[in-house]
């Protein structure tokens, strides 16, 4: 929990990913998920939320949205959601104060100690951020070309697992790992995100955490260092 900037306000973490939307707040030990789905808007998403946090009680928001975010809004539409969420205004719909970042990020940031992190977020698609030094750096590596004109997060994403099956997806989760590791000359590596526990034999300076660390980046935005990058 937030201890410097936000004067102790509860904060209320929503992450949004092409499955589910997760969301945890101050004092609460168990979070809540609601299924997203292929069509969902930026506008039902904050009412499902709202309806199913209605016993919560929160004064901040912090989202993590899956797509391109700047000055607290989505520029891109989430290619596995529905449309409508670019400059969508998050803070007016929720009426609350709220920092929006991209998913990966807020995961990022939950999970960085120190020197230069590269967190690769493998779920439906393939999130990527580098943290060099406490700043962050968004990243929308995944959408890079890698084999036969297809991305690396066609390879490595849930679409990609369902097509390779397990040993050659692992194959090259591994190769892609070691790519981005290598062109972002990052010390530590991270990897999150559902799929990411399908990775066997991690390489050295690589670690694995859970979705939690979502929830713990959307606390830390509100602290007195991160709310100068965001």
């Amino acid at each position: 929990m937030p201890a410097d900037s936000s004067d102790q306000k509860r904060i209320l973490v929503v992450d949004i990913g092409g499955s589910n939307i997760k969301t945890l707040a101050s004092g609460q030990e168990k979070r809540i998920k609601i299924p997203s789905e292929p069509d969902l808007t930026p506008d039902r998403l904050v009412k499902q939320v709202v309806e199913a946090t209605s016993h919560w009680q929160y004064d901040l928001v912090s989202v993590g949205c899956p797509c391109v975010v700047s000055a607290n809004k989505p520029v891109k539409n989430p290619i596995n959601l529905g449309s409508g969420w670019v400059a969508f205004d998050f803070e007016k719909a929720f009426g609350l104060p709220t920092k929006v970042i991209n998913d990966a990020t807020m995961q990022a940031v939950g999970c960085y100690d120190k020197g230069s992190m590269l967190f690769l977020g493998f779920g439906t698609g393939l999130g990527t951020t580098l943290i060099k030094d406490g700043t962050p750096v968004p990243l929308e590596a995944g959408h890079l070309p890698y084999r036969k004109d297809r991305s690396f997060e066609d390879y490595v994403g849930k679409e990609g697992f369902a097509r390779l099956g397990l040993e050659k997806w692992n194959r090259h989760a591994l190769a892609v790992i070691d790519i981005l590791r290598s062109a972002c000359n990052a010390d530590d590596v991270v990897l999150g995100g559902g799929q990411a526990e399908l990775i066997e034999d991690l390489p050295d300076n690589t670690r694995r955490v859970d979705n939690r660390a979502a929830f713990k980046g959307g606390f830390r935005l509100w602290e007195k260092h991160w709310l100068r990058h965001f």
